[in-house]
């Protein structure tokens, strides 16, 4: 079922009144279901693995309560999350071709099209996290299946995160939750505006970023230098919609999930644009490979931090994709953040005597071009696309006609400075950004009813382009 479709919503809905209209110790059993129904409406088979995956995590977890064996299930536990992902994510890219040298008929990519892996590297991740949690003691293992199943399937983030902690997540579970009408429109409101960035805006611009990276040879290079400087707004756009539906429809439920992003386009360096991009990933990223990485080799000194960071990216990039590009996507993100890293002082040195506000611009507009330049890497199917795409950005001119790609595209140069003015107040301007807020949300009449005559519109709006059903661009992930 997709998550932007009219059924969706109603049955979400639904789903949310039924929640507050049961007894609060059904309530887990309830989305665990719930969220059950939603993996099947992909595929019953997902759904079968996912839970099997959920009983062994479950079931390591607690034998690491006993010390004698805590180290044993946990290797244990870690070697069979990797291995299943390497197996359904990876093996095309990894295993397939040293097979096919034996034989021609093996193939371990197969089970992909059985399973149907969707969202598989999000509940890894949150599988790992778990185990890695209870081995450093940080947290115990949840006695429980259900609250640790709802916890791996919860189905507003199972497709596309954000990559949730357990520790975060389960002890919300435990809590009764009582109905509060403001948490409850507070959530909708979210998702609205979640449901508008995914299908006014970002199904608006796909057409020409998936255009132009799918035939590259017929389009110019000052198409393809929009494209470039358009590719950061569709990804977040088309994700941090996502998040704020997910976002939404579990603050309605009672459940607060990570942060994913923050105003990530007012950076003023990489290092700062991943603590406020894909935060949820990044951070677990941080927390779970470089700081451990960096504590094993602290003897090495400044050198244990960039041998971290190299892992810690390589990772990164290896992640979104079983493919070179990928990992030339982590790799130059840790150059550049090893390159901030190093020359810090000096940078502060050298820019002393430049304004404030200059410097600060300066720094945004290169970190957002870097940004856009390591997308092609994301966006192309393999390096030889990239390669294909940098080399033609060389080639000035050609014709800017966009073609009827798409129904109303043009509206998306009214929506998309309107959003962003919204969060540079909020960023640099906090105060006259709070007074708009206090304003806007004032309990008047007039202020009600203009409110809903906004939301009404959204609504309205997303319904009517709606029609246009692109899919979540992490959902390969």
């Amino acid at each position: 079922m997709q998550i932007t479709s009219l059924a969706f919503v109603l049955i979400t809905i639904a789903s949310i009144i039924v929640f507050y209209l049961i007894k609060s110790k059904y309530r887990v059993g309830y989305l665990a279901v719930l969220s059950s129904i939603f993996i099947a409406s992909y595929s019953y088979q997902l759904l079968v693995y996912v839970v099997l995956y959920a009983l062994v995590n479950y079931f390591i977890g607690l034998k690491m309560l006993v010390a004698q064996t805590k180290t044993a299930f946990f290797r244990l536990g870690i070697v069979l999350n990797l291995l299943q992902l390497l197996l359904l994510r990876y093996s095309s890219f990894a295993i397939d071709p040293v097979l096919s040298i034996f034989s021609e008929n093996l193939s371990v990519s197969r089970l992909s099209e059985i399973i149907v892996p969707i969202g598989i590297s999000y509940f890894t991740l949150q599988g790992i996290g778990y185990l890695i949690n209870i081995k450093m003691g940080w947290e115990k293992p949840e006695g429980k299946f259900l609250p640790f199943l709802l916890y791996i399937v919860f189905f507003p983030k199972f497709l596309s995160g954000p990559v949730e902690r357990s520790n975060h997540f389960l002890p919300q579970l435990k809590k009764n939750q009582q109905f509060n009408s403001q948490q409850v429109e507070e959530g909708l409101r979210i998702a609205l505006f979640g449901f508008f960035k995914k299908i006014a805006i970002a199904n608006q611009i796909a057409p020409y970023v998936i255009n132009a990276y799918s035939d590259i040879d017929s389009i110019s290079g000052n198409l393809l230098w929009i494209m470039l400087l358009i590719g950061p707004l569709y990804i977040y756009f088309d994700f941090s919609g996502y998040t704020d539906i997910a976002i939404g429809i579990a603050r309605a439920l009672g459940i607060e999930l990570l942060p994913n992003f923050n105003r990530p386009f007012f950076s003023e360096n990489v290092t700062t644009f991943w603590k406020r991009f894909h935060i949820s990933l990044s951070s677990w990223f941080n927390d779970y490979v470089f700081r451990q990485t960096s504590f094993k080799y602290r003897k090495w000194g400044i050198y244990a931090s960039i041998f971290a960071l190299l892992v810690t990216w390589s990772l990164f990039g290896i992640w979104h994709g079983a493919g070179w590009n990928f990992m030339v996507l982590g790799f130059v993100q840790a150059l550049a953040i090893i390159y901030e890293f190093t020359t810090k002082k000096w940078r502060v040195k050298a820019f002393s005597g430049v304004p404030e506000r200059l410097r600060v611009w300066f720094g945004r507009i290169c970190t957002y071009l870097f940004y856009a330049g390591s997308l092609v890497f994301f966006y192309s199917g393999n390096l030889g696309v990239a390669f294909k795409y940098f080399t033609k950005l060389a080639d000035i001119g050609g014709p800017l006609m966009l073609g009827p790609v798409s129904r109303a595209p043009y509206s998306v140069f009214i929506y998309i400075p309107v959003l962003l003015i919204l969060e540079l107040l909020r960023n640099d301007y906090q105060q006259t950004y709070g007074k708009l807020e206090a304003y806007w949300y004032h309990s008047t009449p007039k202020r009600q009813m203009l409110r809903w005559t906004l939301y009404s519109l959204m609504i309205v709006l997303v319904l009517i382009v709606g029609q246009k059903g692109e899919q979540f661009i992490y959902v390969n992930f």
